[in-house]
This record gives C-alpha cells, sequence and structure tokens, in this order.
C-alpha cells in the first residue's frame, strides 16, 4: 500500500467521524416532532382563547411513529459511520464500510461525497490487499516431527 493510500484511508476515517457527528446532531432535530406527538396524544392544553378543537390523538400517534423511525435511523447510521471510520482506521471490515458507505448516501449532499469517495479507494487492489487478513503458514500435518 502507498502512502497516498495510506493519507487516504486516513482522511476518509477522520471524515466519517465528522459526518457521524452531523448525522447524530441533525438527527435529534427530530426530537422536536417527538415532543409534539406526544403532547398531542397526552391533551396538552390548548392555548388561552383558542375555541378550536384539539387535533385527533392519532395524529400525535404519526408524529410519534415517523419522529422515532427518523431518531432510530440517523443515529443508527452515527453509529455506523463512526464504526465504519475506526473500521477504516485499523484496515478491518471492508465489506461493512462498503455497507456504510452506500447508507451515508443517503445523507445528502455530504453523505453522498463521501460514499462515493469511500466507494472509489476502497475498490483500489492495494487498499483491497490492506484489508485482507494476514494468513500464517502452518506446517503440513504430515511434515510435522515433534522429536
Amino acid at each position: 500500500m502507498t502512502r497516498a493510500d495510506r493519507d487516504h484511508l486516513r482522511t476518509l476515517a477522520i471524515c466519517h467521524y465528522v459526518l457521524g457527528g452531523l448525522c447524530f446532531f441533525f438527527g435529534g432535530c427530530a426530537i422536536i416532532y417527538l415532543v409534539i406527538g406526544l403532547a398531542i396524544v397526552a391533551d396538552a392544553p390548548a392555548p388561552p382563547g383558542g375555541n378550536a378543537p384539539p387535533p385527533p390523538e392519532f395524529l400525535g400517534w404519526v408524529f410519534v411513529g415517523i419522529a422515532a423511525f427518523v431518531l432510530v435511523f440517523y443515529w443508527g447510521l452515527a453509529a455506523g459511520l463512526v464504526l465504519a471510520g475506526r473500521c477504516l482506521d485499523r484496515r478491518q471490515g471492508r465489506t461493512f464500510c462498503l455497507v456504510v458507505a452506500g447508507f451515508s448516501c443517503l445523507f445528502q449532499p455530504l453523505g453522498l461525497v463521501l460514499g462515493v469517495f469511500t466507494f472509489v479507494v476502497l475498490q483500489r487492489p492495494s487498499v483491497r490487499d490492506a484489508f485482507e487478513p494476514v494468513r500464517e503458514e502452518r506446517p503440513e500435518p504430515d511434515a510435522y516431527d515433534p522429536d
């Protein structure tokens, strides 16, 4: 593996950490919708002077369901990105890194750029060889003589 390959892997690992943090932060914005949904379900008091009926309860559950899905998806993606960055640093789990790169493409536009560059770097033969486990040479069972 060349020095440029090592530099590219290190840069990709740092970018995975940064995007993981951004994904965690922006995914947390769904907490606002979760609170709104729980307030609708709990029949939060209406603003004073309002004669409008409260929203239906199912609408609150829709807010809660969508917010929960978004939270789990983005926080799971953030955890995967951080773990993939660690795998890139250690040169382990190439397939896992490729899968996370595919999912990171859903986090537009930064995730798309990071995912494409991750695919390009990890498809190089020299980088692919660096991720392969080193196999130890073992003597043949017939050739082994304990004496």
